[in-house]
């Protein structure tokens, strides 16, 4: 059996060598399960305190990903297997979004540079990946979204704190649309640090080992830049869709007004431009309830601390399993695939701001602390 996750020492110079970890499962896109997620925190731990690994370099197998998103059979599978009607009872639902979350963190949080190399696709759990790396490497083929409103779910991962700071309500149109962008748009929004080639990863890896790292870590955020920037060659990608069309989103997002939002993303489906107007379409057909919860997650969060959004998602993830969209999301797009859901509630009137707070309420029982208290 395939390992799920590959993990790599590439010898440097001086005694060093650069960390790699490759998630391994090209066929699911590396979609991330729990195993993965629990191979690769233990190993990030590891190297966090071996004196010989300079930095870490995080890509995906395969031609297609760097990880399109969790692993939502499973959950699916978790969500059926629940019947009880209590969030806490799914156990599966919240050992996986505890290890992810806890993962995630400890990217954004690590002590030596991560290059994460975000080619092809990079949605979902692949952006709670990539959005805490301290380098963030874009390409050519990379399609970075984060969607889930089309699975009644919201933009979890840490993906609520990022979309949260974007300026002019940016990030709400992401989270209402599930947009997809490209490498220009996410060096534009400053979601990403570096553009480079796909072909140019194999002398990327060289310049890596090439490179004499120092001890301390500003040196070798400054070294890793510098690579980085010596193998662009002040190649960048032409505009993407996104700041094209940027003057008119935040005319209409700026203010973060829910209604003047849905309002024009439903005007929007018409639109000429067929990335906007896929983005409405995607909107009009993704979950109202979705739509409500993530423009309230991410009102709600843009003051909090990095480990309190992950302790907040971490709450309405665990709420979102029992609460019947989530599940029938999955059903829809991945077990019947007859991409016609029944969303509950059914319009985006029904889903108003009194009927989101069920999805803030602690799952686990009184006598106990939240699960990410140690964040």
């Amino acid at each position: 059996m395939t390992d799920s996750v590959l993990f790599d020492r590439l010898p440097g110079q001086n005694g060093k060598a650069i960390g790699v970890a490759t998630l391994n499962r090209p066929q699911a896109l590396n979609g991330l399960n729990l195993e993965m997620c629990q191979l690769l925190f233990k190993q990030f731990q590891e190297w966090a305190q071996d004196a010989s690994i300079a930095m870490i370099v995080l890509r995906g197998a395969g031609e297609k990903a760097l990880c399109a998103g969790g692993d939502l059979h499973s959950l699916y599978a978790s969500m059926q297997k629940n019947q009880g009607g209590s969030a806490w009872n799914n156990e599966y639902a919240r050992e996986f979004f505890d290890v992810e979350y806890r993962l995630d963190y400890l990217i954004h949080t690590f002590p030596k540079p991560i290059l994460c190399w975000g080619d092809g696709i990079v949605m979902g759990g692949g952006v709670g990946l990539f959005n805490g790396a301290s380098h963030r490497v874009v390409t050519d083929t990379t399609r970075f979204a984060m969607p889930e409103i089309s699975i009644g779910l919201f933009p979890d991962v840490g993906g609520t704190w990022m979309l949260s700071h974007l300026p002019a309500g940016i990030g709400h149109f992401l989270a209402l649309s599930g947009a997809q962008i490209n490498a220009s748009d996410c060096l534009f929004l400053g979601l990403a640090d570096a553009y480079l080639p796909r072909a140019h990863f194999d002398a990327l890896l060289k310049a890596l080992q090439a490179t004499d790292w120092s001890d301390e870590r500003a040196a070798r955020d400054s070294s890793l830049h510098q690579v980085l920037r010596t193998l662009a060659e002040g190649a960048r990608p032409d505009s993407g869709p996104l700041e094209q069309n940027y003057a008119m989103l935040r005319d209409v997002c700026a203010s973060r007004e829910f209604e003047r939002m849905t309002q024009a993303l439903q005007q929007w489906q018409d639109s000429a431009d067929p990335w906007l107007s896929r983005a409405a379409q995607t909107f009009a057909k993704g979950a109202p309830g979705s739509a409500r919860l993530s423009f309230e997650l991410l009102e709600r969060v843009h003051h909090l601390s990095l480990a309190d959004v992950f302790r907040l998602e971490y709450i309405v993830s665990l709420q979102c399993g029992v609460q019947g969209d989530f599940q029938e999301g999955i059903r829809a797009l991945l077990i019947d695939k007859d991409k016609q859901p029944r969303w509950n509630p059914a319009s985006l009137e029904q889903a108003d701001a009194r009927w989101v707070e069920r999805f803030f309420v602690p799952a686990w029982p009184a006598d106990r602390t939240h699960p990410l208290a140690d964040l």
